[in-house]
């Protein structure tokens, strides 16, 4: 019964509580023994507050009690990042060069759940500030793929993904930055948006700026909308963040795709993508096809803009110098550091010039959709590879750049039975298309799950209980 629970949707947890059939207490319970068992081994959490989870789980359990639910999420446990800041967690970044000291304040996604009556279970591991793809660091060690432990679980919210695919909890705050919950979304098999920057308000401000967006990891598109409608919410400490229109975003889920244009880039018309993982993504198009869209193979049209991020490196550069000092650059990743030297190396001018690029790639944009809807791509270039490298996603970065909502859909295996993922791009602001074009997919190929009798399957030498 505890792992039929703990492999519950958000969504389906919620509908037990309305039916008083489980309750928070249970659920929470629940969700702590399995993560007792599975930590151990893939190192998800960087801190989990088991009295404090259950605190609030019978806080919650009253209110359902009562009928009377603080919000929408009430009850249900969530993961965050240890890039954002939870009342009562340290902040650690995945850095020997952060302090172990406890948060006096929430980010404004973790005060919008607080609100609302969720748990906040605790904080999933990272990058080293969120610099590169790889769940790897001196600090917390490693996190491994949630589907094979040989194999990288990508980054830089690897906790969070891998910590979504073994049921370790159904919701997840995560962040992207250059495809940081696209990435490890896709190699783990789960779903992952990045909402149009501003969607979902962020404090204190991130490195790198107006690149960094906050959003759901979840194993159901149907999770990831709810998520968002605690969340996406303005927040006075971001003067950038969008206001709220009031919309539920589980609305017209499953209204399909029946007559929408939709552009079908390889490889965005400069990059190389093994043969395989193309053969997975062009399956993974006839879907879309059969579901009604109308599906034209054309590339948007951009050169590649790995120079323009890489002038733009420097300013997130200056304010990670600024932020641990000469002391806490020492206690960098040494690869980490020769990047920030690098980067800052970019004069003013550059810098300038790569935003006025960056400007002209997002216009470009704007024009793309006025023909199509949506542009769908592969995630990954390459099949996911063994710990200690990064998984190949240079797909992901351009749409930092142009601020548009993206995701990562489960669509397939690779050749060793890693995940493979689906990109599904819109016009800035359109987050509601790409919820709609990933739940209809989700409705015609299911996305994958694991459990615990299949881990036992895979590796029974653990003892799994």
């Amino acid at each position: 019964m505890a792992d039929d629970l703990t492999n519950l949707s958000a969504n389906e947890l919620l509908q037990l509580y309305r039916n008083k059939t489980a309750s928070p207490v249970e659920f929470t319970q629940a969700l702590l023994a399995r993560i007792a068992t599975l930590q151990p081994h893939f190192n998800v959490y960087r801190s989990v507050d088991g009295d404090a989870a259950l605190a609030q789980a019978k806080a919650s359990e009253a209110r359902w009690q009562r009928g009377l639910p603080q919000g929408l999420l009430d009850g249900v446990p969530v993961g965050f990042k240890d890039l954002l800041n939870v009342q009562g967690f340290p902040t650690r970044k995945g850095s020997l060069a952060t302090a172990d000291k406890v948060q006096t304040e929430d980010c404004p996604a973790a005060a919008r759940l607080r609100e609302s009556g969720a748990i906040l279970l605790g904080k999933t591991q990272t990058a080293e500030f969120g610099w590169k793809g790889l769940t790897e660091t001196k600090l917390a060690g490693v996190t491994p793929n949630a589907w094979d432990r040989q194999y990288a679980s990508g980054g830089s919210s690897g906790g969070a993904a891998v910590s979504t695919a073994l049921g370790l909890g159904p919701l997840h705050v995560g962040t992207d930055g250059g495809g940081s919950i696209r990435q490890p979304a896709s190699v783990n098999g789960v779903f992952g948006f990045k909402p149009s920057y501003g969607r979902v308000a962020g404090y204190p401000a991130a490195h790198n700026g107006t690149l960094f967006h906050i959003g759901p990891i979840t194993r159901t598109v149907t999770d990831a909308a709810l998520l968002l409608n605690v969340i996406a919410a303005p927040d006075v400490r971001d003067w950038t963040s969008l206001p709220s229109d009031g919309r539920d975003w589980t609305l017209n889920l499953n209204e399909g795709i029946k007559g929408l244009r939709i552009a079908y880039s390889r490889t965005l018309g400069y990059l190389k993508v093994d043969s395989g993982i193309s053969a997975i993504i062009d399956r993974a198009v006839a879907k879309l096809n059969e579901l009604g869209a109308i599906v034209e193979e054309v590339d948007p049209g951009f050169a590649n803009p790995a120079p323009i991020l890489e002038a733009l490196a420097a300013e997130r550069a200056i304010r990670l110098r600024h932020d641990i000092g000469d002391a806490g650059l020492a206690l960098l990743d040494p690869s980490i550091r020769a990047s920030l030297e690098k980067a800052e190396r970019h004069t003013l001018t550059e810098v300038v010039e790569a935003n006025q690029r960056r400007g002209e790639l997002a216009a470009l944009m704007r024009r793309f959709h006025q023909r199509y809807d949506l542009l769908v791509t592969p995630v990954t270039s390459q099949p996911v590879p063994h710990l200690g490298k990064a998984p190949e996603a240079p797909f992901l970065s351009p749409f930092n750049l142009t601020q548009q909502p993206a995701a990562s859909v489960p669509a397939g295996f690779d050749i060793n039975g890693l995940p493979v993922g689906l990109h599904i791009v819109a016009a800035q602001y359109n987050d509601a298309l790409v919820l709609r074009a990933a739940r209809a997919f989700e409705s015609i190929q299911p996305f994958p799950a694991l459990h615990l009798s299949s881990l036992r399957e895979r590796a029974p030498a653990w003892g799994l209980a």
